[in-house]
């Protein structure tokens, strides 16, 4: 299996670094996390054919296109108002592959780092469609880890980034292998 990552927004923050909170940068944790990943799935016998960090989301899906990559995970931190917490998986609506992937996601994360367990969303084209979800040929992905903005969350995206990265990257084994 060939897998394209997108760790969200711009490197280095400049000119979006993404939502911000408690000290931390979306960019910088999103980043992290997909650079962990990447280690975690080539280790794991799973092809690496990209991981591009832009704020260009046409660059992005480009770039997955042309790398043949099987599937797109694109990862991010979401943020509301300080009080919502939890991880949730975004699929492109309608892609029942989506949803298996994003759903064996989904399933690691929550069950290793127990955040709460916001579910798998569908982004459905001029309602809450993801550009990325609804222009990459891959099955594809919008991970949101936890809330930048929230005290328990924050805490959960600075201390345990690596346990993050572990879980998507079972997550991918497990879709491999029809989780």
């Amino acid at each position: 299996m060939r897998v394209f990552l997108n760790p969200g927004h711009a490197p280095d923050g400049n000119p979006d670094p993404g939502a911000c909170g408690y000290g931390l940068r979306e960019c910088d944790v999103a980043k992290n996390v997909a650079d962990l990943v990447a280690g975690y799935l080539t280790a794991a016998g799973v092809e690496v054919v990209g991981c591009l960090q832009s704020d260009s989301l046409e660059e992005v899906v480009d770039s997955s296109n042309r790398s043949d990559a099987a599937v797109f995970i694109s990862i991010h931190c979401n943020a509301c108002n300080g009080s919502a917490n939890g991880t949730e998986v975004w699929h492109f609506y309608g892609s029942g592959e989506g949803e298996k992937l994003a759903q064996c996601i989904q399933n690691q994360i929550v069950d290793a780092i127990g955040t709460v367990d916001r579910g798998v969303k569908g982004a459905k084209p001029g309602v809450n469609g993801l550009y990325v979800l609804s222009n990459t040929d891959a099955v594809a992905i919008l991970v949101e880890l936890a809330f930048i903005d929230h005290a328990g969350d924050a805490q959960l995206l600075r201390s345990r980034q690596d346990e993050f990265a572990r879980a998507i990257a079972r997550g991918v084994t497990d879709y491999e292998g029809e989780c």
